[in-house]
């Protein structure tokens, strides 16, 4: 198992690669906006805690999305 972030063009996204086999599960994810940085996990139902706004650096928001472990 693989994890990195894949860089788009509004964002980044964390990506987990399961064995190099092709099977991919985006699991979180960050994007720029005017106010700062937003960022999220995905979960299979509604968490309001996974996701937030106004981060100050896309560091600290890729550090928020890694903490969930859903892996």
């Amino acid at each position: 198992m693989q994890i990195y972030w894949r860089h788009l063009r509004r964002g980044q996204r964390l990506i987990v690669d399961y064995d190099g086999t092709g099977q991919e599960e985006e699991v979180g994810g960050v994007r720029e906006t005017k106010s700062g940085f937003d960022a999220f996990a995905k979960t299979f139902g509604y968490e309001p805690g996974r996701a937030q706004k106004g981060f100050p650096s896309v560091d600290v928001a890729k550090e928020f999305v890694e903490s969930f472990r859903p892996w």
